[in-house]
């Protein structure tokens, strides 16, 4: 990630921090994915029999950035990444169709990794975030997740299908980041 030092650093900075192959990395009953949106499907898949029956937690969005693109990531300020897939499909319900004994949640992708796990540090976590999913179960277990870490303001979408707004919403995250400056970290509130 930009702006963020480098890999061996953050996990020099981060002790008690276990690194384990995927499938082992699976082994709890909720599993969050943050695999780049890009290389998770066939990841995940790999790994189906680790993830039966688990939550899964979808935080990927799925950029095409490199080669595949015009402007390889990262791109350069003003130019956004491509959405792939886009409109008619999301990277959350393909992962619920490839793996259908896994409870997919999309959660967390509208929101800076920092402000999931600590929503009170922006406007004392006076924002919203959302869930998305077919299992009801799986959405309690998430927004349980959710409150745990602080959140008050946890919006259902209702089925998996709402994946691709969270999705789609990432390159309008992405374009409020670069007007506010890079390292200011923001929420967005639904006002009802």
């Amino acid at each position: 990630m930009m702006g963020n030092p480098p890999y061996k650093q953050w996990l020099a900075d981060h002790p008690g921090i276990t690194l384990l192959p995927f499938n082992e990395a699976a082994a709890d009953e909720i599993v969050i994915n943050g695999i780049d949106g890009h290389n998770a499907l066939n990841t995940l898949t790999a790994i189906a029999d680790a993830l039966s029956g688990k939550v899964l937690i979808g935080y990927a969005v799925p950029y095409i950035y490199g080669a595949e693109m015009e402007h390889p990531w990262p791109t350069p300020w003003g130019t956004m990444p491509k959405l792939d897939p886009c409109d008619t499909d999301s990277l959350g319900e393909q992962i619920q169709r490839a793996l259908p004994d896994v409870k997919v949640v999309k959660s967390f992708v509208t929101q800076e990794q920092e402000t999931v796990v600590n929503p009170k540090a922006i406007g004392g976590g006076d924002h919203t975030v959302f869930v998305a999913g077919e299992h009801a179960d799986a959405k309690r277990t998430a927004t349980e997740l959710l409150t745990a870490y602080g959140w008050s303001d946890v919006l259902d979408l209702g089925g998996i299908v709402s994946a691709r707004g969270m999705e789609m919403y990432a390159g309008m995250h992405s374009a409020i980041g670069l007007a506010l400056g890079l390292g200011n970290h923001f929420g967005v509130k639904v006002v009802r």
